[in-house]
């Protein structure tokens, strides 16, 4: 079979993604032909140009049959090994489908949505808030298929790191927060759960669908307990959460909002929530910052003085 015209990358993705290190620009050098490989071993035709996000290359294209797709572009990770099992997984219930997939390449056929149009459209926060935690019940209901990364894992490096990271922070009481936050993960190291969670589900990972109003998109699987799911959704449109006067009560309405709906045990929560603040404060610390993000802190302050931490 002869290989189609090499797709175009945009200017801006190939700048920013060939920035990182020498596996990072050999893989965009190579996406041009990547794509065309694929356009010709699925049968498909381009339908509009490539668009992208941080780390993958989306190309609308239509199949043989005239149905619309998209083409997924992305360099094989350890964050998105278990995507294809995942999304088989959950079978498009409440997230996009998975048309084709390729082992090796990552490379993923997937259902067309429409990508201007994210649950972060949706006004009024209460309601993209409840459409979330809908999605977000139905994701982590169904039970992880084997292979996957699980939580405990994931938890156990976290609590081992923890220590060696704090040090780095400015603020004395971000250094304390880390501890705490690590001391809670500890506690929960024996019962990870089982689920299967998106790992990034927040407003601008949801878009519109024809078969449902809105399908959650862009997994990272992991097996472990649906806790873990909720920081993403807690710091939505921070800016909308500060507006309010009162950020506490804005976190604090949002976490019963999704506990409820997941229906978790607060304690469990706010232990697996103050488990992703403790993990992107060692991503910050790891990338040379000094100071954790201000929603960040916020979040774990307002789940502590109501757990009396």
């Amino acid at each position: 079979m002869t290989t189609s015209h090499p797709i175009d990358v945009p200017d801006a993705f190939a700048a920013s993604y060939g920035a990182g290190d020498d596996r990072a620009r050999a893989w965009v050098a190579g996406l041009p032909r990547l794509g065309g490989d694929f356009l010709d071993r699925w049968d498909l035709r381009p339908d509009g140009p490539a668009a992208h996000g941080m780390a993958s290359l989306v190309l609308p294209v239509l199949r043989a049959d005239g149905a619309p797709a998209v083409l997924k572009l992305q360099q094989p990770r350890e964050e998105t090994a278990g995507v294809a099992a995942g999304l088989r997984a959950w079978r498009g219930e409440g997230i996009v489908r998975l048309l084709d997939h390729d082992e090796e390449s990552g490379t993923q056929l997937l259902e067309r949505l429409d990508a201007s149009r994210s649950l972060s459209s949706v006004a009024d926060d209460r309601t993209a808030m409840r459409i979330l935690a809908g999605l977000m019940a139905r994701l982590t209901s169904v039970p992880a298929p084997a292979g996957l990364r699980r939580l405990s894992d994931v938890a156990a490096g976290l609590v081992h790191q923890a220590p060696g990271a704090a040090p780095a922070l400015r603020d004395p009481a971000e250094r304390r927060l880390v501890r705490v936050c690590a001391s809670a993960v500890a506690e929960l190291l024996g019962e990870p759960g089982d689920r299967l969670l998106h790992w990034d589900l927040h407003y601008d990972n949801v878009l519109a669908g024809e078969r449902e109003p809105w399908l959650a998109i862009d997994p990272e699987p992991l097996a472990g307990d649906p806790g873990f799911e909720l920081l993403p959704a807690l710091d939505n449109r921070w800016d909308e959460v500060v507006a309010t006067g009162d950020v506490e009560r804005a976190v604090l309405r949002r976490f019963d909002l999704l506990t409820e709906a997941l229906g978790l045990d607060r304690r469990r929560a706010t232990g697996w929530t103050l488990g992703r603040v403790l993990q992107n404060a060692l991503w910050d610390v790891e990338d040379g910052r000094t100071a954790l993000e201000p929603a960040q802190v916020a979040i774990a302050e307002a789940l502590l003085r109501r757990a009396g931490g």
